[in-house]
């Protein structure tokens, strides 16, 4: 029971997916509703209950006025019993402010908008994001960062920072989160956004204003306690004040409250968070193994810009810096290559007075010294440090160095090798930015296998990403290996909304439920079936007709393969039996035969991908027969589909891919005219044994074929064997006198074939003459298929002759002239009470008739089925008129047997005649001068029903008013008929009636009472005897009647017959050709002999096939299947003529004029950069000019200044470093000698203690530090103190390394130095001594692997903390074998984050290694293996994911093995 829920739970979900999304839509106000109810529940916000006057009048010390605070806030005057804190009295209330925003203005913006409080989750926060305010979760976040104040920006950095990042974010989805200010880099950022917004209808861009409540100008009119849809909300720059005006170009914001009112930073804290908590969630879908990629983007910026990038940094967030924006921006940049050394206390003065102008007059030199500590922490991160220079060099762009600097880090971030490959290749695909794989990722250092690429092709695939697609197939991905069933079942498993997916999930939900009906009649049930290959054959096999093979035959019933959603049932049989054996053989052959390009491609159709198919059809080997078949299953799909825009789509694909089909066919008939009509008439294996010209048929590609290629085949086979150089007079001449064949008066095919032959051979003998070389008759004697051809003899010819459907046409006319003469003199002279004997020949004949009509009904050499091919016949039009004249045939010869019915029989024979001649119609349609004049006429039929429909009405209403005035009450029915319909007809061809006026009125003409049955009634009379009707009025309805039907109408008649014509005669040619298949293949099915001998044929026909139960012989004129050597050699031609046909392509697009013009606008647009960056080297190249100037008035004055005896107290200021140093070298010179620098971080570790800042040129206690001033402290839970009391004197310990920026003991356990043992435990793998394999440790709290280590007493016992992480059994096991280990480093200063001043750590690294032929070996296995993957043995090597310490460490324990590392 619990199975078959889950069945139908999952049926269910895939039909509900298949469903198109406008079906699920809601209205507005359910949406505010939902979103109002949210809010209330999950958002508040924080106001202050407790009035205390502040400094200013009627001002609360929370920054609000009186009035704005709630009535109990407010207390008596004489209330003195506690004092206004803000922890105690600032409380959270549900949120008033919410809903939709609009901005006034020119292109109103309309954005969304809630007030939040700072203790506000930020998983609540997403969830708002991303439930309530429907936003797609993002492939990035980009942080934008820096000065809070209009700053200038040169134009052409604004513009790059503008292009750039609208760039990023479009391609990669990504998210932009800022403050939402109307000032400063928000502003940038706003002006981006609205740029992008004027110059494209796509997608929206998400730029999300995290800004403080406290601080925003016209905030009242955000505020309704049910939310504002939308708030009218005023931008008022001028009138703002201290406050801040939210930025109107931002689509979202968040308003962080804490209670108070104009206190800026409010927003940073959860801002913060709230960046942290995206960062943690999966990148795409759940399966992914990657995070959401966080960047900070950074423009300006003063010291607070300063902090949120150190901070940005230590937590792993890279950091783009834009050179030149000003600031703290072009402070880092400027440094960003020196080594740590060259940034010193002076070096960060100088730029800081350089760039920060008069502001630097306000900080402090404590605050240069933390500045310049926090700038070379910043700068000895390169990897996530990326600084945008705009150089002539350089034609980056922002959006390019933003996802360089991701990539960067995700190198950093990982292990060595292919998992960091693999990261950057996730980030790509996420972001859909081929540029960035290609430059950064598929490069020669990167080693790709193709199975390493197999979920990318995949995630390309499932994200509907083309180039990527593309791009993997280029760097060596293997369709066939990707490709297999399982992968093809999971692709058909993510396939979008679309037309097919609707139509999978009905015909899946029906298969489950006969399937259901079927279990319980059994008492075990299957596994849940979702979707199964045999499902996408049977659906495919409908898309593509009935007469094509399944696609994916259904494999042996014990290997049967389904697509289950359910993965509970994965259990398989081990057992095997000799048919499982043969099946799975058979799988492998079938395997080895299968187009994986084809599954793909049709994967693609099948929902409507251009870009993928196009991919994916480059791929497959029978590229004809694809691009066909796309074509059909586009068309079917089209026709069933119920929206209109999805179902253009699809028949412009569909037209697209018999572009395709025609010009690969085009190619091919150019090259080789009898190879491009195999590839016509072949079976093709991959699309269910059908051809080429039966899916162009089915599809209705009358341009394919219509093409000259397929003409001529058609043309072949309509002369047969007979050459189709023949004049047709020829042919008719010798199917008179037949004995003429033998002379030489008809040519035969086989006779231009050998006379090529033999004119071929002439050639060779000629040039073999010539040269002396035998080598091309060696050659041809060898060639297989140069057998030599025998000339037909003469039975052969005559048998020839009369078998071609060229001349079974011309006897079946000549039968069919001799068949309607006697059927017109039976009706008009010999047509007796007992049928005679040439009516008798008549009825034989029409009995022909009938069995060769009932014959074509059931021949089916397609396969189409009964069904199929009686619809097929009864859609054409001579087949209806077929039925018709048999039918009234069949009626009037019934009736003519009998007595009372012989005159009508007669009536009906004639009506039959006349059908039988329009039939005679369809004979010429072979003709290529009648057949397209034939289809002309039949569409002018068309419009001339639509026209007698609009002519009746004026017939019908002239007729019955005239009658009606003129005739008072006639009762007979054929004369009032007369009068209103038939007379008003009339009329219009010009037979006027005489009754109309009073002219010529005879009353002898006519009837007074209706009596005479042969005359009609009488008008109403006067006493004079003369009709009493108003003349006048039925001579002004003639005429008005006249002038609308005869001269309006008939000439609109007119009209439409000829526009008809003009917009069919373009295309008639192309109809024609098209419809002459039918009757070629009509003919070419006949018997020869022509009706009313067809007879003889029928009856040989039905003796042979139905008594004696003889397969019928298949021709294969129209499909033939060919050996699988020569199809694998015509399937390569063919892929080489498409590679022609792609190229010549490709070669018209380039010379396109749509191609010109954008190459022309993107030259214009380089040479416009060009003059832009010559102006500004033209300014620079002055400035250079005065600072050189200025620099040698300079060295004049101080020489002048020297000569006089005044002399400088200060050294000379150091000059800034150049850019001739390489990174590259300045990090080597940086490497040479580096102090300590996990002991002078900011934050000391589980406390909320600060370093004193230590720049690194004040870490030596050598370098005199006047300034420094550390922090004492010491941990509560640091230990037992060993080493003296905290009293004690902490100048007798002192760091060897230098300071640190804290004094005492800190996190350690004593003062001086905290011994820490770190075990490596060795041993070998094999006997051959290649492999050496180290004991890890699963480290719990931090979720990764490490070394055995921890505090000692000495280096000559284990830590006791290893007994717990160990276990007490392998614990004592090795701490038996201590003696024996090798220390590789004893007591060595490590740079430790818990060091300081007095305290600092030191390392002993101890190996002990494990001799194989040792018992104790044995016991520390088996415990390694009980330890459920606490204890772990690895491969002693480079790429074991430790801390870089313990790396370093696993390194000297190698070199002491002398193995790789």
């Amino acid at each position: 029971m619990r199975e078959t829920r889950l069945d139908v739970r999952v049926v269910h979900t895939l039909m509900t997916a298949s469903r198109p999304s406008h079906h699920l839509s809601v209205s507005p106000s359910f949406q505010h509703h939902a979103f109002t109810t949210f809010v209330k529940d999950n958002i508040h916000k924080r106001e202050c209950f407790l009035y205390e006057k502040g400094d200013r009048e009627d001002i609360c010390r929370c920054g609000y006025s009186k009035t704005d605070h709630v009535d109990e806030a407010i207390k008596p005057e004489d209330f003195t019993d506690e004092s206004w804190d803000r922890h105690k009295h600032i409380r959270e209330v549900p949120s008033d402010a919410f809903g939709d925003i609009s901005f006034g203005g020119l292109g109103q913006t309309t954005g969304k908008y809630v007030r939040v409080s700072t203790d506000t989750s930020p998983e609540i926060l997403y969830r708002l994001l991303t439930e309530q305010w429907k936003l797609s979760p993002p492939n990035l976040l980009i942080s934008v960062t820096g000065g809070a104040k209009n700053f200038y920006l040169k134009s052409r950095l604004k513009n790059m920072f503008h292009r750039g990042l609208i760039k990023v974010t479009q391609t990669t989805g990504a998210w932009i989160i800022t403050g939402g200010t109307h000032a400063g880099v928000m502003k940038h950022v706003g002006q981006a956004v609205r740029d992008y917004s004027l110059s494209s209808m796509k997608g929206q861009i998400v730029a999300i204003g995290v800004a403080t409540w406290g601080t925003i100008h016209n905030r009242e009119t955000l505020v309704h306690p049910e939310g504002r849809f939308p708030a009218q909300y005023v931008m008022d720059v001028k009138g703002q004040g201290r406050f801040s005006c939210l930025d109107n170009n931002h689509t979202h914001f968040l308003l962080v409250d804490d209670g108070t009112n104009g206190n800026y930073g409010v927003e940073i804290e959860l801002r913060s968070q709230l960046e942290k908590c995206i960062s943690r969630k999966r990148l795409g879908n759940i399966e992914s193994g990657v995070n959401i990629p966080v960047v900070c983007v950074v423009l300006d910026g003063g010291p607070g810009t300063l902090n949120t990038i150190y901070n940005a940094m230590l937590n792993g967030t890279p950091c783009v810096v834009l050179e030149g924006s000003g600031r703290i921006a072009d402070v880092i940049a400027q440094v960003a290559t020196l080594p740590v050394k060259r940034v010193t206390i002076a070096h960060i003065h100088e730029l800081m007075q350089k760039f920060f102008g008069p502001e630097y007059d306000k900080f402090s030199d404590r605050m240069i010294l933390e500045w310049t500590k926090k700038i070379q922490d910043i700068i000895r991160m390169p990897h996530l440090l990326t600084i945008f220079r705009i150089s002539e060099d350089n034609h980056v762009g922002v959006d390019v160095a933003i996802l360089q600097g991701l990539l960067k880090a995700s190198k950093m971030s990982e292990s060595l090798g292919m998992e960091s490959w693999k990261r950057q290749l996730e980030l790509a695909i996420a972001w859909n930015r081929v540029d960035i794989a290609e430059t950064e990722i598929f490069t020669e250092e990167s080693q790709w296998k193709s199975s390493d690429l197999h979920w990318a092709m995949f995630s390309a695939l499932v994200g509907n990403k083309p180039q990527f697609v593309s791009l993997l197939l280029e760097n060596g991905v293997s369709l066939r290996d990707f490709l297999d069933e399982e992968t093809l079942c999971d692709l058909y498993k993510q396939l979008p909304s679309c037309i097919f997916l609707r139509k999978l999930a009905k015909r899946v939900h029906s298969s489950y439920r006969r399937k259901k009906t079927f279990r319980r009649r059994r008492v075990h049930s299957g596994p849940g079936q979702m979707i199964s290959m045999t499902h996408v054959s049977d659906e495919v096999r409908k898309l593509l007709g009935s007469f094509t093979k399944a696609l994916y035959p259904d494999p042996p019933s014990n290997t049967t393969y389904h697509c289950n959603m359910l993965m509970e049932d994965t259990s398989v049989s081990l057992s095997k039996t000799e048919t499982g054996s043969k099946a799975s053989l058979k799988e492998e052959e079938v395997k080895d035969e299968r187009d994986p390009g084809r599954d793909l491609f049709l994967w693609a159709i099948l929902q409507n991908n251009k870009e993928l198919a196009e991919i994916a059809w480059e791929q497959c080997r029978d590229c004809m027969s694809a691009a066909l078949a796309a074509s059909k299953i586009l068309k079917t799909m089209a026709k069933e589909g119920s929206d209109g825009d999805e179902a253009a789509a699809m028949k412009e694909l569909a037209d697209h891919y018999e572009k395709h089909a025609m010009g690969v066919f085009s190619e091919c008939h150019n090259c080789d005219q009898e190879r491009a009509q195999k590839l016509l008439v072949r079976a093709s294996p991959s699309w269910g044994k059908t051809t080429c010209l039966r899916l162009a048929l089915e599809a209705d590609d009358k341009s394919f074929v219509a093409q000259s290629g397929v003409q001529v085949l058609l043309t072949q086979i309509w002369c047969g064997e007979l050459s189709v150089e023949n004049p047709v007079w020829r042919v008719l001449i010798c199917m008179v006198f037949s004995p003429l064949i033998y002379t030489g008066f008809l040519v035969y095919r086989r006779d231009e074939i050998l006379q090529r032959e033999a004119e071929k051979n002439e050639e060779i003998k000629t040039v073999e003459t010539v040269t002396g070389s035998t080598l091309r008759t060696n050659s041809r004697r060898l060639d297989p298929s140069s057998e030599r051809l025998k000339p037909l003899g003469p039975w052969s010819r005559l048998v020839c002759l009369h078998s071609s459907p060229q001349v079974k046409f011309y006897w079946n006319i000549v039968f069919y002239f001799a068949f309607l003469f006697l059927f017109a003199v039976v009706l008009m002279i010999d047509f007796q009470d007992t049928p005679s004997a040439g009516e008798v020949l008549l009825y034989i004949w029409l009995m022909s008739l009938v069995c060769e009509e009932v014959r074509q009904l059931f021949y089916d050499p397609d396969g189409f089925g009964f069904r199929k091919k009686a619809r097929m016949y009864l859609n054409e039009l001579w087949n209806i008129l077929d039925v018709l004249s048999i039918l009234l045939f069949i009626i009037g010869l019934a009736f003519r047997l009998t007595t009372e019915l012989f005159y009508a029989g007669k009536v009906l024979l004639c009506i039959d005649f006349v059908v039988f001649c329009l039939r005679l119609m369809a004979i010429f349609t072979i003709s290529k001068t009648l057949g397209p004049k034939i289809i002309i006429v039949r569409k002018m039929m068309m419009d001339m029903f639509f026209f007698m429909f609009l002519l009746s009405i004026w017939v019908v209403a002239y007729g019955v008013a005239k009658q009606g005035i003129l005739i008072h009450n006639d009762n007979r029915l054929g004369w009032i008929l007369r009068g209103a319909v038939y007379e008003p007809y009339l009329i219009i061809f010009g037979d006027v009636p005489d009754n109309i006026d009073y002219a010529e009125f005879d009353i002898e003409k006519c009837t007074m009472n209706g009596s005479d049955p042969l005359k009609p009634k009488c008008p109403v009379l006067n006493e004079n005897q003369m009709p009493a009707f108003p003349e006048w009025l039925t001579i002004i309805m003639l005429c008005i009647y006249l002038l609308f039907a005869n001269i309006l109408l008939l000439n609109l008649l007119i009209a439409i017959f000829n526009f008809t014509f003009q917009e069919v005669q373009d295309n008639t040619d192309r109809i024609w050709k098209f419809q002459r298949y039918e009757l070629i293949k009509e003919y070419h099915s006949r018997p020869a002999a022509p009706p009313p001998f067809i007879i003889f044929s029928h009856l040989y026909i039905f003796v042979k096939n139905v008594v004696l139960c003889r397969p019928p012989l298949r021709s294969t004129d129209f499909k033939c299947e060919l050996p699988p050597s020569e199809e694998e050699e015509l399937l390569s031609w063919e892929a080489l003529m498409k590679d022609r046909y792609l190229l010549s392509t490709q070669e018209e697009q380039s010379q396109s004029m749509e191609r010109r013009i954008m190459d022309t606008a993107q030259k214009v647009t380089t040479m416009n950069d060009l003059m832009e960056r010559e102006e500004e080297e033209q300014r620079l190249a002055r400035l250079e000019d005065q600072v050189v100037q200025s620099a040698r008035a300079l060295q004049w004055i101080m020489e002048s200044l020297k000569c006089r005896g005044f002399a400088a107290n200060e050294p000379p200021p150091l000059i800034l470093a150049g850019s001739d140093e390489s990174p590259d070298t300045l990090r080597n010179a940086e490497k040479e000698d580096r102090f300590h620098i996990k002991a002078r971080q900011f934050h000391y570790p589980n406390s909320k203690e600060t370093r004193f800042p230590v720049p690194e040129e004040k870490v030596p206690w050598e370098v005199s530090f006047s300034s420094y001033r550390p922090v004492k402290y010491a941990s509560e839970d640091g230990g037992d103190q060993m080493d003296g009391s905290e009293s004690e004197d902490p100048d007798i310990h002192r760091n060897p390394e230098g300071r640190t920026g804290m004094m005492g003991r800190g996190a350690l356990s004593r003062f001086g130095p905290n011994l820490n043992v770190e075990l490596v435990l060795t041993r070998w793998c094999d006997g051959k001594r290649s492999v050496l394999q180290h004991l890890v440790v699963w480290d719990e709290s931090h979720g990764t692997l490490t070394l055995p280590s921890g505090p000692a007493e000495s280096a000559d016992e284990l830590p006791g903390s290893l007994k717990k992480t160990m276990g007490k059994k392998i614990y004592e096991i090795i701490n038996a074998k201590v003696s024996e280990g090798t220390k590789v480093l004893d007591s060595v200063y490590v740079d430790d984050c818990r060091n300081t001043d007095n305290a600092w750590v030191e390392t002993t690294l101890l190996n002990i290694h494990l001799d194989r032929m040792d018992l104790t070996v044995m016991d520390i296995d088996s415990l390694v293996t009980s330890s459920h993957g606490a204890l772990q043995w690895r491969e002693v090597s480079g790429k074991t994911r430790l801390s870089p310490n313990q790396r370093e460490s696993l390194r000297y324990v190698a070199e002491l093995h002398n193995t790789k590392f």
